[in-house]
């Protein structure tokens, strides 16, 4: 029972703010182009400045930890070449860049600081799991859509698009505050009173704002089209990407805050970016967006499992 409610404890906080961002939605608290400016907000401000201050005030070179970053990285690769090879079996090649990106590609920064905070109290490994992940994400993801865009299949890949993925690496807030965040660590400064303050301030809307936003930008009746493909990607998502590599990091070693994080990195929701990515390749959308609403609502039951696993065998 102890287990239990410590899972439930981490879990349901997180999912109660985006069911609660989804009431606002209806009551039409939160709609149209504030989800859209809140979620710009979060992503470009907030966000960014709670991975800062959490490296910042952090001794780095302690936390600092390449074989956990490798690792990240492997296994992302890995998860990626294993669902492209499943869906190779989809007889609809349109769907395919849909049902891979959708598959593989969590919500790393936003879930993951959110659930290593509400345990832990603070994220420190979270950066180091965002850096060996989340820039493969976006790069393979441009890759896939791009080579399986319904006005493009068979023509290669589009230097100008793939030119333009890698300037969005460089320039992504939450790298540059993750990057920020290292060199002041370095640095061994100790922030201002006046700074602090208002960082702080900054960083502690970050993550109801952001799951709010989350659970109101979801069109759940999207959800009923193109159901069977839709669940098997959100399967594969919730359930056998962990299956796979939870017990090989076990077996390597990694406990807590880290086995947490490679949690989030490879069974939490499918991130709402994935829409936004794949319409504005070329792709219809609809199946991205059904595999975000399924894997938001399943991964309420499926992530309060899997801690509750790793909890019983002594893994957090």
């Amino acid at each position: 029972m102890e287990n239990l409610l410590f899972s439930l404890n981490a879990t349901l906080p997180i999912f109660f703010l985006m069911l609660l961002g989804a009431f606002f939605r209806k009551a039409r608290i939160m709609e149209g182009s504030f989800i859209d400016k809140v979620n710009q907000f979060v992503f470009k401000v907030a966000l960014p400045v709670m991975l800062f201050e959490e490296l910042a005030k952090s001794d780095f070179q302690s936390v600092w930890d390449p074989r956990f970053v490798m690792f990240c990285f492997v296994v992302t690769l890995c998860s990626i070449g294993l669902v492209t090879l499943i869906s190779l079996r989809i007889g609809d090649k349109s769907q395919r860049g849909e049902f891979i990106q959708a598959a593989y590609r969590s919500s790393a920064s936003l879930l993951g600081i959110a659930f290593i905070k509400n345990m832990y109290g603070t994220a420190s490994i979270g950066p180091l799991m965002i850096i060996g992940s989340v820039p493969l994400y976006n790069v393979l993801a441009v890759v896939v859509l791009s080579l399986t865009s319904p006005d493009r299949q068979g023509k290669g890949l589009n230097r100008n698009v793939v030119f333009g993925a890698l300037k969005g690496i460089v320039t992504n807030p939450i790298i540059l505050g993750i990057v920020a965040g290292v060199l002041w660590s370095l640095t061994g400064v100790q922030q201002p009173a006046i700074m602090d303050k208002t960082l702080s301030s900054l960083e502690a809307v970050a993550t109801p704002m952001g799951l709010m936003a989350m659970g109101a930008s979801f069109d759940w009746k999207r959800a009923s089209h193109g159901l069977k493909t839709a669940i098997g990607a959100s399967i594969i998502k919730l359930v056998v990407l962990c299956v796979i590599f939870l017990p090989v990091a076990a077996l390597l070693g990694f406990r807590h805050e880290q086995m947490v994080a490679i949690l989030v990195m490879l069974g939490s929701a499918t991130t709402v970016s994935c829409f936004v990515m794949a319409r504005n390749m070329g792709h219809e959308g609809v199946l991205t967006s059904s595999v975000v609403a399924i894997t938001t609502f399943g991964s309420a039951f499926t992530l309060t499992f899997w801690l509750y696993l790793l909890r019983s065998l002594g893994l957090v």
